[in-house]
């Protein structure tokens, strides 16, 4: 397998500027106590501007009846104050070359797949939602959970480990901490360094440090990697088979950003480009199956308060929408 260097950026934050409308003075301010923001006398004309703009988008998107029309509603959150651009200027568009297909997931390909697997629901199996802050290391949080599930697998012990070991540690193979990150060399890093920390031991902190990496304390280790064919056939039968699988989409949109819940379908997705990993955790459908409300289940990284308690479901057999299948890899425990 010749390695794939996939950068992913994930989010980050905001500027615009027409005057506030007093209508929405008391919203406004409870936004801003919810999720802690304080800005300069300046700054705050800006931010208000950004969101109010941001809230007239959410409200005609819901408005023209979300989960009938779009499939799917927003609603404000954290990111409230940051522009379309700012966000899209925080992710980065590389190509996806094609990647060979995995042996060991094609062996396992069946007809007899469920029609619906949902690993959070078995709660063994998946973690909490955790927050990756201002730190771009939604790579990190997706290859932790890959790990978890299959270490889950083999021990039947579900530990929550150190995305801040990855963030700090893989340096040398290429990642760069809290700017930018790829799965498939987090992967090596954990296989090249013999194993991997606890988040009890090396807890998260949103910003990369020096490497603490203590060996007396790794708590996983993984002895491979395997890529998944690029297609939605072989994606489902790895989740249903495997269990929770490291993707990554393209998540450069403002739909995205507000998303609440539904079946996300996003027109303007590509197929080709990829820039924010998440967790795969299932799939099912809505209603009758026949009626194309199929969807994959994820499991982000950005808190319960994004999305649907931190999860989004995403249209799925709609053409590989938003590269769900295109860069999609689990590790061999």
């Amino acid at each position: 397998m010749t390695p794939v260097f996939l950068a992913i950026l994930c989010l980050g934050m905001a500027s615009s500027s027409p005057a506030p409308d007093p209508v929405s003075d008391a919203e406004w301010q409870k936004w801003k106590l919810k999720h802690g923001k304080t800005y300069s006398l300046e700054e705050e004309g800006q931010r208000r501007a950004v969101w109010e703009e941001n809230m007239k988008k959410i409200i005609l998107h819901n408005g023209e009846n979300g989960l009938g029309k779009h499939g799917f509603t927003m609603e404000m959150n954290a990111f409230g104050d940051m522009t379309g651009e700012e966000f899209r200027k925080l992710m980065i568009e590389i190509p996806i070359p094609t990647v060979k297909k995995g042996k060991s997931v094609q062996k396992r390909m069946s007809i007899d797949v469920p029609k619906f697997i949902n690993w959070k629901k078995k709660g063994y199996v998946v973690t909490p939602v955790r927050r990756q802050g201002r730190c771009n290391s939604c790579w990190a949080f997706s290859v932790i959970g890959a790990i978890e599930g299959q270490m889950f697998r083999k021990t039947g012990q579900l530990i929550p480990l150190s995305v801040q070991n990855l963030v700090d540690c893989s340096r040398p193979q290429g990642n760069r901490g809290c700017f930018i990150g790829n799965t498939h060399l987090a992967l090596q890093y954990v296989k090249e360094n013999g194993g991997l920390e606890s988040e009890a031991t090396y807890p998260y902190e949103g910003k990369e440090g020096s490497c603490r990496y203590n060996p007396d304390d790794s708590t996983a280790s993984i002895t491979g990697i395997e890529f998944v064919p690029n297609n939605e056939d072989a994606l489902m039968n790895a989740v249903a088979t495997i269990g929770p699988i490291s993707v990554a989409i393209d998540a450069r949109h403002e739909s995205f950003l507000f998303y609440k819940r539904g079946i996300y379908y996003e027109p303007n997705c590509n197929s080709s480009v990829v820039t924010h990993s998440m967790l795969l955790v299932g799939y099912g459908f809505i209603g009758e199956e026949s009626d194309g409300k199929k969807y994959w289940l994820v499991k982000n990284s950005m808190g319960t308060r994004w999305g649907d308690r931190g999860y989004m479901k995403i249209a799925k057999d709609q053409g590989n929408h938003c590269g769900i299948a295109t860069y999609a890899l689990y590790p061999r425990v």
